[in-house]
C-alpha cells in the first residue's frame, strides 16, 4: 500500500491490526509462511510507518506497536527450532508448541528462510536469539551439503538425513539460497556471501545446461528431472544482485520464451519437448519472473525487460480478470480458471510490475535523498535505498539495524552511568557531613570512615566487569551527556 502511495488504506490497516490481532490462539501454523508473510509484513509495515504518516512513539524505529507485534509472532516459531540440528520443524501450534507427533522433515527453504526476517528483528530489539537460531539453521543445512557442493530438497532435522535428494534452484530449496544473498547484504555478512558462491560454483558444474537449469542428484550430479519451474524465475534477478547481469540475462531471455509460448509460466516446463508438464499446466500468477524483470531493469535498463512487463499486464487483464479481482489460471494451454487468488499476486506480482513502470518510487533511491530520525539513542539515517525484500516482497530499510544495533548496549551504559552519578552524589554528601562533624583533621577519605564509598566502588566494579561497552564508562570529573541534558561534576 506505502509503494503504491495508499496512504490511508496502510494507517487503517495498521488500525484494524493493532485492534485485532491475537497469536495466542490454539492454531497450527506454517514456521515458513508465518515468517515470511506475517514476522516480514509486520516488520516492514513498522519501518515505514512514520513515511506513511503515522504517529510513532519515542524510540521508533527500536520499539513500536508493530515491532511488538513482529516479535510476538516470531516467539512463538522459537520452539520449532529446539532441535538436534537446529534445523525447525516446518509446523508449529502457536499455543501449544511442536506437537509430539509433528514430522521431522521439512524442506531445505522452509529450514533457510529466516536470516533477513529474524536478524532485522534482533537488531532492531536487542535480543540476539532471533538471528542465532535462523545462523545456526543455515549452518547446518551448508554442514550437510554433498560432496559435491549441491543440497536436496528435503531432510530430516532431528537426524540431517536428506530424505528428497533431488538438487536445483527451484521449490522446496529457492528462498535458501536468496536468503543467503539477501542476508550478506543486509548485514554485510561475507560468511554468508561465500557460502553462497561456493554453491553457486556447484549449481553452474551440475544443473545449467545451454542456460537452463535442470534438476540433479544431490550426490552423483546426474539429471533427474530436466524441466523448468516457474518458481525458478526468480533466479535471473538473484544473479543480478551479485552482479553477474550476463548470465541473468540469458538465462532471464529464455524463462521469456515461455512466457511468451503460454502467455504466462506453467508451473513445469519440459525443456527437452518444449513444453508444459501434465497436470502442471497451471500459471497462479506467481512474480518470480517480473521480479527478476524488476531486478534487471534496475541494472541494465534493457528495453526487453519493460516489453515483459507489458506482456504480464496485458495477459493478466486479458486472461485472469474476472468480476471479484484475478483468478488463478488452472491451464495455460486453454486459458480455463480457478476459482481462486492468492495473496501473493497483490503482496509481489502487482508490487513489482509497479516497480519496474516506477523508475521515481522512494524503494528505487539511490541514497541522494534520506530522513534524519532523533531517537533516544542518536541520530538515525533512515530511507536512504538499498531495500531488501523479503521473498515476500516486503522491503526492509538496513539502515534502521544500524541505527539499532548497539541500543541494549547503549542503554544498560546509561543505566550504569545514571547508577554511578547518583551513588557518587549521594556518597559526596556524606563525606561533607562527616567531615563537618568531626572537623578538619579528619578526612572523609578514609577506608574506615568511608565504608560507603569503597562499597559502592566494588559494586560498580563488579558490574562492570559483566558489562558488555568496549571501553570503560567516563569519569564523572569530564560532562556526561544523558539522552541529549548535559550533567557537569562542579556543583
Amino acid at each position: 500500500l506505502q509503494i503504491l502511495g495508499n496512504v490511508s488504506e496502510f494507517q487503517r490497516v495498521v488500525n484494524v491490526l493493532q485492534e485485532g490481532v491475537d497469536f495466542d490462539i490454539d492454531v497450527n501454523a506454517s514456521v515458513f509462511e508465518t515468517n515470511i508473510r506475517v514476522v516480514g509484513g509486520l516488520l516492514s509495515a513498522h519501518l515505514l510507518s512514520k513515511k506513511a504518516g503515522i504517529e510513532v512513539e519515542v524510540g521508533w524505529p527500536c520499539s513500536g506497536p508493530l515491532l511488538r507485534m513482529a516479535e510476538e509472532a516470531a516467539r512463538k516459531l522459537l520452539p520449532a527450532f529446539q532441535t538436534p540440528t537446529g534445523m525447525p520443524y516446518g509446523t508449529v501450534n502457536l499455543l501449544h508448541g511442536v506437537n509430539p507427533g509433528e514430522t521431522p522433515v521439512t524442506c531445505t527453504a522452509g529450514i533457510g528462510t529466516f536470516i533477513v526476517e529474524f536478524a532485522t528483528l534482533s537488531h532492531l530489539t536487542g535480543d540476539p536469539v532471533f538471528e542465532d537460531v535462523a545462523r545456526k539453521a543455515l549452518k547446518a543445512l551448508w554442514k550437510n551439503r554433498s560432496d559435491i557442493g549441491l543440497v536436496g530438497n528435503h531432510i530430516d532435522v532431528l537426524t540431517a538425513k536428506w530424505v528428497a535428494q533431488d538438487a536445483g534452484i527451484g521449490a522446496g530449496v529457492d528462498s535458501y539460497f536468496e536468503y543467503l544473498v539477501k542476508g550478506a547484504i543486509l548485514l554485510q555478512d561475507k560468511e554468508l556471501m561465500s557460502m553462497f558462491l561456493e554453491y553457486n560454483k556447484a549449481i553452474k558444474n551440475y544443473t545449467k545446461f545451454d542456460d537452463w537449469y535442470l534438476w540433479v542428484q544431490m550426490y552423483k550430479g546426474t539429471v533427474s528431472m530436466p524441466v523448468f519451474q516457474s518458481l525458478e524465475a526468480y533466479w535471473p534477478g538473484l544473479q543480478s544482485l551479485i552482479g553477474d547481469v550476463d548470465n541473468a540475462m540469458r538465462t532471464f531471455l529464455n524463462y521469456y520464451t515461455v512466457w511468451k509460448q503460454f502467455g504466462g509460466l506453467p508451473e513445469f516446463y519440459n525443456i527437452p519437448q518444449g513444453y508444459t508438464v501434465d497436470k502442471r499446466e497451471g500459471y497462479p500468477l506467481r512474480p518470480e519472473l517480473i521480479e527478476s524483470a524488476m531486478y534487471l531493469y534496475r541494472a541494465t535498463r534493457d528495453p526487453t525487460l519493460l516489453e515483459l512487463g507489458r506482456d504480464a499486464v496485458e495477459s493478466i487483464e486479458k486472461i485472469s480478470k474476472v468480476d471479484c479481482g484475478f483468478a488463478t489460471i488452472k491451464d495455460l494451454r486453454d486459458h480455463r480458471l480457478d476459482n481462486r487468488m492468492e495473496s501473493f499476486f497483490l503482496a509481489e506480482t502487482v508490487k513489482y510490475l509497479y516497480l519496474l513502470f516506477d523508475p521515481d518510487n522512494f524503494i528505487h533511491n539511490d541514497g541522494s535523498v534520506f530522513d534524519v530520525v532523533l531517537t533516544p539513542y542518536g541520530e538515525c539515517v533512515l530511507n536512504a535505498g538499498g531495500y531488501i525484500f523479503n521473498t515476500e516482497a516486503h522491503p526492509i530499510d538496513p539502515a534502521a539495524l544500524h541505527c539499532c544495533r548497539k541500543r541494549k548496549e547503549e542503554q544498560w551504559e546509561v543505566e550504569d552511568l545514571m547508577r554511578e552519578f547518583y551513588l557518587l552524589k549521594k556518597n559526596k554528601k556524606f563525606a561533607l557531613k562527616r567531615a563537618a562533624d568531626h572537623g578538619e583533621g579528619e578526612s572523609a577519605k578514609d577506608p574506615e570512615d568511608a565504608p560507603s564509598e569503597k562499597s559502592g566502588e566494588t559494586r560498580n566494579s563488579k558490574k562492570s566487569s559483566h558489562s558488555l561497552l568496549s571501553c570503560p564508562s567516563q569519569s564523572f570529573n569530564s560532562k556526561l551527556a544523558v539522552l541529549g541534558q548535559v550533567f557537569l561534576d562542579n556543583n
